[in-house]
């Protein structure tokens, strides 16, 4: 049957024209979605300064790693069960008593939250470009809170594990957004002190995280110490979601919701045609489309989005893969972090074979603390010293591997313990000095957009291939060769071939990308296509971030 408009068509063609004239004459949805996205930009905040984000970062990336060092100590980590040879057998204490768990149990719990690091952390960092960075942060920490009072709530083995698992999936959204963040808001003239600053915090609270956990977990139970975790992390989380962000390079501004819903329209409006719902149905012109119809086509939309955030993944690591600098610097990084990693793990029971420490754990310990923390703030005031680019980033990072693997590799042929504490420790005073130039080439040798992404990469990159087999794989050499002092110079050696690889970066000659201009300009697609992660609190929710 003929709808009733078809036997009216001169009229009809006068609508078509009359509606065209208002179409040009008002503007159109898409003019709308930019120029209300430019109108309804966020004034700067008054109280989240630069400086400020600094601190909170530092005090978020210690927190962190106060975690990795309480589940480490003895207080929170405990022992196991043991009886002796008169069958008096103690109940043990910490995690390992209560659980009763073996050594190797014990090692994949402090390890398990490496598995949620490494798999959430492309994902946040791929994220960021269809959601809110800061808020990103936000959901992160809360997972991170939430994980971290449920380690303290464990009733289980595999519990805790998992918790510890979500414990690396909220540190994911930290790990891969701060560093860009900081570096969008430093001085010019301090960016790498100001990353220095920030990357400090890793030995700082791995040292207060034994002390925590030795206190917290002697004095009261492990648990507590879990608990005073959550505590701790759980105003950043909130102000993740409550604090006005500073803008992220490389990303487009936070629009209003009024933006949004005008961009929304766009997809749903045409030139010709005019949508209204009847019965049930929603008509688009003379034709109908059932609720079920427009479900559909709903899902199909939402799966078409998912693969287009895998397109973009796959887009993005391949101009990565691509960037010769980039890989030169990971490279160098994974082979630093391999001798890093594994020193951590065996240096103190390398000293007390070879030079029959006493303390080793308080010696290895108390070097790693003091020259880890002059070592990197030191590294990063140089590099601005030298004027940061990504060329003397690379002079400053084989420099001083190159030297420092010297003072390390002398350090273990000497048989005097004196003598070899002096050497150890300018030798890792200067490799500590690595961390704010090779994150630095990370951040600048990519677009402002795919910052997130590299930040990303790289942290998986370095423990996949790095700190994560090298303890295990120095275990096997020790076992073939059965001499600690030989292990040590073998794996010291290893600091030689990333002092290599960081020197190839030199001749790269590597362009700052940070500043492309290319990147300030948001396409009308990417604005209309931007949405909060967390919808349903109005404007306020989104358009005040």
């Amino acid at each position: 049957m003929a709808s009733p408009s078809s036997t009216h068509s001169p009229p009809k063609e006068e609508e078509k024209k009359g509606s065209a004239q208002q179409s040009n004459s008002q503007p159109q949805p898409q003019d709308m979605a930019v120029s209300s996205s430019a109108n309804d930009l966020p004034p700067t905040p008054s109280w989240f300064t630069p400086k400020r984000l600094l601190v909170i970062f530092c005090v978020i990336n210690m927190i962190n790693y106060v975690d990795r060092g309480a589940i480490a100590s003895n207080g929170v980590n405990g022992s196991k069960r043991s009886c002796d040879d008169k069958g008096i057998c103690s109940s043990g204490s910490g995690i390992q008593g209560e659980f009763d768990l073996t050594n190797f149990q014990d090692g994949l719990l402090s390890s398990a939250f490496m598995v949620g690091l490494l798999v959430a952390s492309p994902i946040f960092a791929s994220l960021a470009k269809s959601h809110n960075p800061f808020r990103l942060i936000g959901v992160g920490l809360s997972v991170w809170t939430l994980a971290a009072a449920g380690c303290g709530s464990a009733f289980s083995f595999w519990f805790i594990t998992i918790c510890r698992m979500l414990v690396g999936v909220g540190e994911a959204s930290f790990i891969s957004l701060a560093a860009p963040f900081i570096d969008d808001n430093a001085p010019v003239s301090q960016k790498t002190a100001w990353l220095a600053m920030f990357y400090m915090c890793i030995p700082t609270g791995i040292a207060l995280g034994y002390v925590y956990g030795g206190l917290v977990g002697g004095h009261f139970n492990w648990r507590y110490a879990f608990w005073g975790e959550a505590l701790l992390m759980f105003p950043f989380a909130v102000l993740g979601f409550v604090v006005k962000p500073l803008q992220l390079k490389g990303f487009s501004p936070v629009e209003s919701k009024k933006a949004l819903t005008s961009a929304e329209t766009v997809s749903a409006v045409t030139d010709d045609s005019e949508a209204s719902k009847l019965d049930g149905r929603i008509l688009v012109g003379a034709d109908g489309i059932s609720a079920d119809e427009l479900n559909k086509t709903s899902k199909s939309v939402g799966i078409h989005n998912i693969l287009n955030q895998f397109s973009r993944f796959a887009k993005d690591m391949k101009v990565l893969l691509a960037d010769k600098v980039y890989v030169i610097n990971v490279f160098g990084y994974i082979a630093y972090t391999f001798v890093i990693g594994a020193y951590s793990y065996w240096g103190p029971k390398a000293g007390y074979n070879i030079y029959h420490m006493k303390s080793a754990d308080m010696m290895f310990g108390g070097i790693t603390i003091v020259c880890g923390i002059l070592g990197t703030i030191s590294g990063g005031f140089i590099l601005d010293r030298m004027t940061a680019t990504i060329s003397n980033a690379f002079i400053l990072l084989s420099g001083a591997t190159f030297l420092g693997a010297i003072f390390c590799f002398v350090a273990f042929c000497l048989k005097s313990l004196y003598g070899f504490i002096v050497l150890f420790a300018v030798g890792e005073l200067l490799v500590f000095a690595t961390q704010a130039p090779v994150n630095y080439v990370c951040l600048h040798c990519v677009k402002p957009s795919l910052r997130p992404l590299s930040m990303a990469m790289s942290t998986v990159s370095i423990h996949l291939f790095g700190d994560v087999p090298s303890p295990p794989l120095v275990g096997v050499l020790q076992d073939h060769i059965n001499n600690w002092g030989e292990t040590a110079l073998i794996l010291t050696s290893i600091f030689f071939l990333a002092a290599g690889i960081w020197f190839i970066g030199i001749f790269l000659h590597g362009v700052d990308k940070s500043n492309d201009e290319s990147e300030s300009e948001v396409s009308t697609i990417t604005v209309a296509t931007r949405k909060p992660l967390l919808d349903g609190n109005g404007d306020e929710s989104f358009g005040e971030v």
